[in-house]
């Protein structure tokens, strides 16, 4: 097992499935950073956001899996059947 994981969990790409939650967590990272290079000048902290917001840029756009994990049933249910008079 590697010393530093970079891959999300299947229960984390659950979490960041839908893109405004992506987007909002990437924009508070991405904020934290623009906050400490501007107003803080503190090398450390502008090292520790700025591979925050590489982190996830990476992971949450360019390598997020497109299609559901494997087990994963979508959030939509089947059609309904259109002839109601029919007995199963």
């Amino acid at each position: 097992m590697p010393l530093l994981r970079l891959a999300l969990s299947d229960r984390d790409v659950k979490f960041f499935r839908p893109l405004w939650i992506r987007v909002l967590v990437t924009a508070i990272v991405a904020a934290w950073f623009l906050a400490e290079t501007l107003l803080g000048h503190e090398l450390l902290w502008i090292g520790v956001t700025a591979a925050g917001l590489v982190y996830c840029i990476w992971n949450l756009f360019l390598r997020f899996p497109k299609e559901l994990p494997a087990g994963d049933t979508p959030a939509v249910p089947p059609p309904a059947d259109p002839d109601p008079t029919k007995q199963p």
